[in-house]
């Protein structure tokens, strides 16, 4: 028994070719941009390609009486509610669907009424496609965003669900490479203080939950460089101040913190953590046995806090390492010095010695002949007046060792002008006391004998 196809099964049918023709133009369009948009969709009219989004949305019956109307901001309306029934749809047809959704709003001159509901939508979970849904959505929302144009205000809502699913999708290698432009955006966006926030505040807890360590702490210093000074004690402040300085505290790679020290909220923190200031204070600019007086007097405060001791006590030996072969005057730092510093047995010594060098904190050579660390170079943890000092200090040997060495050398010169003067004189010598030999010998045939040769 033979079976003929329904209208309606024709026009599904030819729904679904022309989603997949239409994805394909769209692939091309992203190419090229929005300046040629016109060129990528040949067929079609704007009626004829919402009939067939209609269709396969089965909301027909609700748009053909806005299309005879020519009203298209309400045909668009009718089909961006729609659309969050995409998130049902086959896995294979929700690319082609969404693009062609994205296609019919790029034509209206009210483009911006829309996008953030679609934005909304594809934020949710697409059920249908569980493992690739929010990769299939993150296509979708960076169509978007390239076609609109960079001072679009939209363009930063879009920004933030892409972050979104960034975040759920762990896609974060996808996005590194556009944040290279991410201030330019900002410029062209003219967010204000609290919208720059909110978006490093994002940028940070996308990039930690990929264990990007460290351009999350980046992103949230960000975050705290736009507090304005009325605004530094807020809990808002104050909790994004506690997360960066925690974070830095217990990094294994962090150990300038000038970039904490010089913020107003980190310093607002004085008043209301005074533990949290104090410790910063420590590992900003002293030693081990500051350290550990502190946890002494703090050691459940510390373990309420989450900050371990281990890696604390652990970084404040590193530290002080460094300070210590900063505060070295002869270049030459003995092993015992560096035991009794870091509160280890001497034999430990050049353990912690290649570990501060790891931390590029110092740099040198080990002598274990003469039981000396040779100090190269050092990183300053903190740079006052007592650094001065020592600068000053060793300008002062240097000087006097020039100007040692440039007596050494004058000397030096002197005595060998004066030797050249002598072997000069030598030499002068020798040659006039050999003409004056020569002018006093008499050669044969001489007067005399003409006298005697006369008289004959």
């Amino acid at each position: 028994m033979m079976h003929t196809l329904s209208n309606r099964d024709r026009k599904h049918d030819r729904t679904k070719i022309q989603l997949i023709l239409v994805a394909e133009r769209l692939k091309l369009r992203q190419e090229r941009q929005k300046a040629i948009m016109q060129y990528c969709f040949v067929e079609g009219s704007f009626a004829d390609l919402a009939r067939d989004l209609a269709d396969y949305l089965h909301i027909s019956a609700d748009i053909e009486p806005l299309l005879e109307a020519n009203t298209k901001d309400e045909v668009l309306k009718r089909l961006v509610t729609a659309s969050a029934s995409l998130n049902t749809y086959p896995e294979k047809e929700f690319t082609a669907a969404y693009n062609l959704l994205v296609y019919l709003v790029m034509q209206s001159p009210n483009v911006n009424m829309f996008l953030p509901r679609m934005c909304e939508n594809l934020s949710k979970p697409i059920t249908s496609a569980p493992i690739n849904g929010p990769g299939l959505a993150l296509s979708v929302l960076t169509t978007i965003f390239n076609l609109l144009s960079p001072d679009n205000e939209v363009r930063f809502n879009v920004f933030q669900a892409i972050l979104r699913l960034v975040k759920i999708s762990g896609a974060f290698e996808t996005l590194r490479p556009q944040l290279k432009k991410l201030d330019q955006w900002l410029e062209e966006w003219e967010l204000d203080e609290e919208d720059q926030r909110k978006l490093f505040g994002q940028l940070a807890d996308v990039a930690e939950d990929v264990g990007e360590d460290v351009e999350s702490y980046q992103y949230i210093l960000k975050a705290l460089r736009t507090f304005p000074s009325s605004e530094v004690s807020t809990k808002e402040a104050q909790d994004l101040s506690l997360r960066a300085l925690k974070s830095a505290l217990l990094s294994s790679n962090h150990f300038d913190f000038h970039d904490l020290t010089s913020l107003p909220t980190i310093q607002a923190l004085s008043d209301s953590h005074p533990e949290y200031s104090e410790l910063l204070e420590i590992f900003s600019e002293k030693e081990l046995e500051d350290y550990n007086d502190f946890r002494d007097e703090n050691e459940d405060w510390l373990e309420k806090e989450g900050l371990n001791n281990s890696t604390l006590h652990r970084k404040m030996r590193l530290l002080t390492l460094a300070s210590v072969a900063a505060s070295t005057n002869s270049r030459e730092l003995e092993y015992k010095r560096i035991a009794k510093a870091l509160q280890i047995p001497v034999e430990d010594v050049e353990m912690w010695v290649i570990d501060v060098i790891r931390a590029k904190l110092i740099e040198g050579k080990m002598s274990q002949q003469k039981q000396v660390f040779l100090v190269h170079r050092t990183t300053y943890r903190v740079f006052g007046e007592k650094q001065w000092r020592e600068v000053a200090t060793r300008l002062d040997q240097w000087r006097t060792s020039l100007r040692n060495v440039k007596e050494v050398i004058s000397r030096e010169r002197q005595q060998a002008e004066a030797q050249k003067e002598r072997e000069l004189h030598e030499v002068e010598r020798k040659v006039a006391g050999a003409s004056g030999m020569g002018a006093g010998r008499r050669p044969v045939g001489g007067r005399d004998n003409m006298i005697e040769m006369s008289t004959d």
